[in-house]
């Protein structure tokens, strides 16, 4: 796997966990050898994170310019005009049987977050703006692609499969096919190209072209045949070698069959127009992590409970103190507090935890909340996260407001330990987006005993109404709102009926979508990669 995020090293969104829990998945039942091949980013202590620098076949070298490190890699990089070499250095380890590789070069040891610059570099250079994309996006994209391949060459690897995660790693089937310097060592290596996210401004594409060409290597003609409008776009440039999927049936559905595909720049009619297929595979989540029986111990909770069983004791002591915690202005680390929550466990919470964009729904959730509240003065509410200053500051004035005191609490930014308290004492979650190519954090409510509210769209759809949630369909505040008091009455009037809600969650979670059922979707798409890789092997042979 070949891929900018693995959880508990570097992530920004549900791509560490997919690479994660996949990936141990498959070296655990799944019987396979599995190796991940990520950056190391600047915020990252490889040492302190149990990585030692790895010795390479015939590299007996010591290099002073990369921390000491042993062995460097050094890799074409040229730009237009310009021939150059970058040099990367690699850390190993083994983590719970997977094997993870750390690459070790200036572009990324300088990066102090995975995709965006921090505050922190905004100070040291005023153009590196809190919050903006990273300027040299697509060289480091390019740099981590050439570098996992350099590293498989210099271990004498030919793997089966390179899984490739989402655009920023999207234009390695390209160079295994159409360089000559990989092409006859991964002739038998089958592509696989996971789209996370198709919406407009997650291709990872460039509109430079000769930029492209001169940085990847790839000939005028590929670079040309991948262009999504006027900008080349590495999921079309992997379309012609690799088995493309999406990461949920209906996202993948809605992608090539629906006017949806206009939120991607049309990438999904695209690919179809080239006879090309998107595989739905719906993420599966790895319910041990978040088994509330070990509430204390292995989640930071307050109590232990059980959902599936029934014992319900000890969540009520997880809000109650959750509510103790946002009920002061006390100091919350990294996460600013606006507004406060006052001791009412009796009252139902809904909990929203997520990016404050409009792709996540945050200004839908702005217009219905804001009318529920003054209509309904019998529940609390509580959102954590960060993202568009504006929405923040409407729910820094929404939790503000003097008419909604003691009701409602925004936590600006994120704190793991704490979001999981909030899943653990939440009622309803909200989940409101736009589009949702599949949705984690649905998995993680329903586990903790948190029914989603959510907008059947994408990968939402698994949320099954009445049964394991609730979801409604027009995405506006209206919707939500009414969606909203459905769920609200039901607490209020048959809490059985919740409870027998929250149970089937649980078990629904456990029965369909644990990565040991999902990874054999990938085991096929796996076998369907190397068929594809084997079939241009013959035809290039007979030609």
């Amino acid at each position: 796997m070949v891929s900018r995020e693995y959880d508990g090293l570097a992530g920004a969104g549900g791509v560490k966990d997919v690479c994660r829990q996949l990936a141990e998945s498959l070296a655990g039942k799944g019987g396979c050898r599995v190796r991940v091949v990520l950056p190391r980013y600047g915020f990252m202590d490889a040492q302190s994170l149990g990585f030692a620098p790895l010795r390479l076949p015939g590299f007996p070298c010591v290099d002073t310019e990369t921390q000491g490190l042993i062995d460097t890699l050094s890799l074409d990089m040229n730009y237009p005009g310009e021939n150059r070499l970058e040099r990367v250095a690699i850390w190993q380890a083994v983590r719970h049987g997977v094997s993870v590789y750390l690459v070790e070069a200036e572009r990324f040891a300088e990066k102090l977050s995975v995709y965006t610059y921090t505050a922190e570099e905004e100070r040291v250079r005023s153009w590196q703006r809190h919050g903006a994309g990273h300027i040299d996006y697509f060289a480091m994209n390019i740099l981590l692609q050439k570098a996992a391949l350099a590293l498989m060459m210099a271990l004498g690897e030919r793997p089966e499969v390179i899984h490739c995660q989402d655009g920023h790693t999207a234009v390695l089937p390209a160079l295994i096919r159409e360089m000559e310097g990989y092409r006859q060592y991964f002739r038998q290596t089958g592509a696989v190209v996971t789209i996370h996210n198709a919406g407009i401004g997650y291709h990872q594409e460039v509109a430079d072209l000769p930029f492209a060409r001169a940085i990847t290597g790839l000939s005028a003609q590929v670079v040309n045949d991948a262009l999504l409008g006027t900008t080349f776009d590495p999921f079309l440039a992997a379309a012609p070698y690799a088995v493309l999927n999406t990461v949920s049936e209906q996202y993948a559905r809605e992608l090539q069959e629906s006017d949806e595909d206009a939120r991607t720049g049309w990438l999904g009619h695209q690919l179809r127009l080239r006879g090309v297929t998107l595989a739905g595979v719906t993420n599966g989540i790895n319910p041990a992590d978040f088994n509330t029986s070990r509430g204390k111990a292995l989640l930071g909770l307050a109590a232990s409970y059980d959902v599936n069983k029934g014992h319900f004791a000890g969540k009520r002591e997880c809000k109650e103190s959750l509510l103790h915690i946002l009920g002061t202005r006390d100091n919350k680390g990294r996460v600013s507090q606006a507004g406060q929550l006052a001791m009412h466990p009796d009252q139902p919470l809904i909990t929203f935890i997520g990016r404050l964009t409009a792709q996540k729904g945050v200004d839908i959730l702005l217009g219905s909340c804001e009318v529920l509240l003054r209509e309904d003065s019998e529940f609390q509410l509580v959102v954590l996260g960060g993202g568009d200053p504006e929405l923040e500051s409407q729910l820094t004035a929404l939790a503000e407001t003097e008419e909604f005191g003691d009701r409602v609490c925004f936590l600006g930014g994120y704190d793991q330990d704490l979001a999981m308290k909030i899943y653990a004492a939440g009622d309803f979650f909200l989940i409101p987006s736009l589009y949702e190519p599949c949705g984690l954090t649905d998995y993680i409510a329903q586990l903790l005993g948190n029914l989603p509210i959510v907008h059947h769209v994408g990968g939402l759809v698994k949320v099954l109404d009445g049964r394991t949630g609730f979801s409604y369909r027009e995405h506006s505040p209206g919707a939500l709102a009414d969606c909203v008091r459905r769920a609200l009455s039901l607490y209020r009037t048959d809490p059985a009926g919740i409870r027998s809600m929250q149970q089937q969650a649980v078990r629904h979670v456990r029965e369909q979508y644990s990565w040991d059922r999902v990874k054999d979707r990938y085991l096929a798409i796996y076998d369907q990669s190397v068929r594809m890789a084997c079939s241009a092997l013959v035809r290039e042979v007979l030609a």
